[in-house]
């Protein structure tokens, strides 16, 4: 595991405390409509391209609602929308999908083996950490230093967002950690980690 990232993770877990939802889950369901119509109205999505936001960290749904807000994180549906969500609705929304249950995936039995090494042990080779250093063991991130849950998110939706940060076109995370890590992995340990993640359950 790389140094730098071990004590990112450090700095980020004390500097960020032991952050609570703040929001009101009641609250946000009424507000959720509008989230709901690609989201899922329980925050599992049906279309693999678009995230499941159920049971994701409050904290890191309102980060990401903040960033295409603000522009930070970028995407032509998404930016849009954000922008009709009122402030004090976002951390009652972030509550509400943070509260449901993610339904569970499954992976392409083709590539688990090489998302498990990758996922658990990096690739020493070519310089690429091993995810659960900072999304965990089973998937369900560090909501103290914001890391989000992966655990049966959508195979397709987690290989974009990798090549994304890869490519520069998602530039959001902290310290540039996951560009980083994007950049040393191939389109095949993309996919395969990808796969493995989905049939990962918290």
């Amino acid at each position: 595991m790389n140094k730098w990232l071990v004590t990112a993770s450090i700095a980020l877990a004390v500097a960020a405390g032991g952050a609570q939802a703040a929001g009101d889950a009641a609250a946000g369901q009424t507000k959720s409509a509008t989230c709901a119509a690609c989201h899922g109205p329980d925050g599992n999505s049906l279309n693999p391209q678009w995230p499941k936001l159920a049971g994701q960290h409050a904290k890191y749904i309102e980060r990401q609602i903040a960033d295409f807000k603000s522009g930070a994180r970028k995407d032509p549906v998404m930016t849009a929308q954000a922008a009709l969500i009122q402030e004090q609705d976002i951390p009652n929304l972030a509550a509400y999908f943070s509260s449901q249950k993610r339904n569970a995936g499954t992976a392409a039995a083709d590539k688990v083996a090489l998302g498990e090494k990758i996922y658990r042990a990096g690739n020493a080779a070519t310089g690429v950490s091993a995810c659960m250093a900072c999304h965990g063991p089973s998937g369900s991130g560090n909501p103290q230093a914001n890391f989000p849950s992966l655990a049966g998110q959508h195979a397709p939706y987690v290989e974009k967002a990798l090549k994304d940060f890869r490519s520069g076109g998602r530039t959001n995370d902290t310290g540039k950690m996951m560009q980083g890590v994007a950049n040393r992995m191939t389109d095949e340990e993309i996919a395969a980690v990808a796969q493995y993640v989905q049939g990962l359950s918290r």
